[in-house]
């Protein structure tokens, strides 16, 4: 957070729960694994989009309004990353090149409507971003269904890594997709120890302000009470 803390884990997948985890998946059982509504709208979804790993340029020459429209549907407000900055990202991401950019494009017309940028490790995949057109999430067509199964295939069972993670516990809670992964796609909680070291003036601040955080409302305070509130193991 902007360099005034650390945020620090240990034991990861522990065998006891904790109050913080990575939400993961390292198993791929295909359509047998799921249920049998989701079979159908998964095979929707594949029926509707075709979903492809593609090179930085095409996601910089086609992707970025699917960004700002998903951003601009947060339940929780968010400022718009602006086309420069986003550019930029894209850029860094060519050039240290161990990144992958996924998009759904719509078959009927070849749009882009969803785009997954992810970082790939020696044995896992880090599913950084997940961005939808969100006029495309509510005509029952299921873009992420069929990209998140598709991404879940590639890395699991054809590059064989240990797991898919989706990263952390959620702080803000302005995203549906880590209960979502879990209940449809049989992610799972991987429990860890969560360390947290503050720079020291705002290790204080966090200390006064830490027995009225169900008060406070400002959305930046709230994201920092409630880690801090995971690290205490109290929430």
């Amino acid at each position: 957070m902007g360099g005034y803390l650390v945020r620090q884990t240990f034991n990861f997948d522990q065998v006891d729960n904790s109050s913080f985890w990575y939400v993961i998946k390292d198993s791929f059982g295909g359509m047998e694994e799921l249920s049998s509504k989701m079979r159908n709208q998964v095979k929707k979804s594949f029926k509707t989009y075709a979903f492809k790993k593609v090179g930085g340029e095409e996601v910089k020459s086609k992707c970025y309004e699917i960004v700002a429209s998903a951003q601009k549907s947060y339940k929780i407000h968010t400022d718009v990353v602006s086309k420069k900055s986003w550019l930029k990202w894209i850029d860094y991401m060519m050039k240290a090149d161990n990144f992958d950019f996924w998009v759904a494009y719509e078959l009927s017309s070849g749009n882009p409507v969803a785009l997954a940028i992810n970082k790939i490790f020696d044995d896992c995949c880090d599913y950084q971003s997940m961005k939808c057109n969100p006029v495309y999430m509510h005509n029952s067509t299921y873009p992420y269904y069929g990209l998140i199964y598709e991404m879940n295939r590639y890395y699991l069972n054809e590059r064989g890594v240990k797991y898919v993670c989706d990263g952390a516990r959620s702080i803000t809670e302005h995203s549906n997709i880590q209960p979502f992964l879990i209940d449809k796609f049989h992610f799972r909680k991987a429990y860890c120890q969560l360390e947290i070291v503050y720079k020291w003036y705002v290790g204080i601040i966090v200390v006064m302000l830490y027995p009225f955080r169900k008060l406070i409302k400002h959305s930046g305070v709230t994201a920092l009470l409630n880690l801090e509130a995971m690290a205490r193991g109290e929430l």
